[in-house]
């Protein structure tokens, strides 16, 4: 009797949970569940990758994993705070003409083109988990960022909806700022759950496009990786990466993927690239197809025909098992016969897209 008490309890607590916990989000419905299902990319239930993926290798080492994830030892995290730049509104909006970045730790990013400032993947919560008493904590920064010390943006890019790219705490800071929301189909319903309304979403599947202006559009690209915010929601939700496009520029923001052959596909259909973005760190031997190696983000970046990379998905959160630095030593160190140029900056510095690009080596003071 005792037991099967305390199974109902559970199953109760979880369920209240589920229901009424905003951090998880919500489930797609409606009209939402509807586009979904007719998607080309769901099939069985679920979203599918574009190529053939596992999530990880077929014999993990669960307890090893466990113990190595615990660890701060080897530089798995700063010794000390990191020294970050406040970011500094009066670079951006001086000239359409244009393209200014300005990178905020893992994989957030302020893209100003064509006078459009874009604010993608913003995550500013201490810790990314559903609960913030759990889970890795931020590296601490020497300057704190939030969505009250930025510029105002014209539309907020979300690339997909695991917890380290679609923030809660985040969200709540712009639901009362009248700004578009451009992100990948069925994320709008975690965004609606939270206040967002449902004119200011726009959902996208893979190769579709949105207009921000009549010279800058975003289009929605396929990325190999998958979605979810819970146990069992996997591949309920798309995942994608993108293509931000002016009237003279492209620039590709890669998000979440492992490496695979559609690259190369992206860069011969819209490359090619001024810059791409894309993901340097959280890899492991563990689930090599989901995210990259540093290797893999160069060759990506030669996939895509792009002049220059900005390596992102580090220099926040230990959501990996690898010291905190080697992801942007084994990216400079990698064999870079492609001509391609690396750019640095500091967390918080506001760059032009021009021939001289940031490359000072800020984490190794």
């Amino acid at each position: 009797m005792f037991i099967a008490i305390t199974i109902l309890s559970l199953a109760m607590l979880s369920f209240l949970v589920i229901r009424f916990h905003h951090p998880l989000g919500a489930p797609p419905k409606g009209e939402r569940l509807i586009r979904i299902q007719q998607s080309p990319n769901y099939a069985n239930g679920k979203f599918q990758n574009p190529v053939k993926t596992k999530m990880q290798i077929d014999d993990v080492p669960i307890f090893k994993l466990m113990k190595e994830f615990l660890s701060t030892k080897e530089n798995r995290v700063p010794e000390s705070p990191l020294k970050t730049q406040a970011v500094e509104k009066s670079k951006f909006r001086q000239d359409s003409s244009e393209v200014v970045i300005c990178w905020l730790g893992h994989s957030t990013l302020l893209i100003e083109i064509e006078g459009q400032l874009i604010l993608a993947d913003p995550v500013f919560s201490e810790r990314v988990s559903p609960f913030q008493f759990l889970g890795t904590k931020a590296f601490p920064y020497s300057e704190s960022y939030s969505i009250a010390n930025l510029p105002q943006v014209d539309l907020v890019l979300i690339s997909h909806d695991h917890y380290d790219h679609l923030d809660y705490q985040t969200i709540k800071q712009l639901k009362h700022k009248n700004v578009p929301f451009v992100t990948a189909v069925g994320v709008g319903a975690h965004l609606e759950r939270w206040g967002i309304s449902p004119d200011r979403i726009t959902e996208l599947d893979w190769g579709e496009a949105f207009q921000l202006t009549n010279r800058v559009s975003l289009t929605a690209t396929p990325a190999r990786h998958f979605s979810g915010r819970g146990l069992t929601n996997r591949f309920s939700t798309l995942w994608a990466s993108w293509v931000i496009s002016g009237s003279n520029k492209r620039l590709f923001f890669g998000a979440d993927s492992g490496y695979y052959p559609g690259f190369k596909a992206i860069g011969e259909k819209y490359g090619p690239f001024d810059i791409a973005m894309l993901e340097c760190g959280q890899y492991s031997q563990y689930w090599p197809f989901i995210h990259m190696l540093p290797e893999e983000t160069l060759q990506a970046a030669a996939d895509l025909q792009a002049k220059a990379v900005l390596p992102i998905h580090w220099g926040k959160y230990k959501l990996s098992i690898h010291p905190w630095t080697e992801p942007i030593e084994r990216l400079l160190a990698a064999d870079n016969d492609q001509d391609i140029a690396i750019t640095t900056p500091q967390i918080g510095e506001v760059f032009p897209l021009k021939h001289s690009l940031p490359q000072e080596r800020w984490w190794k003071k």
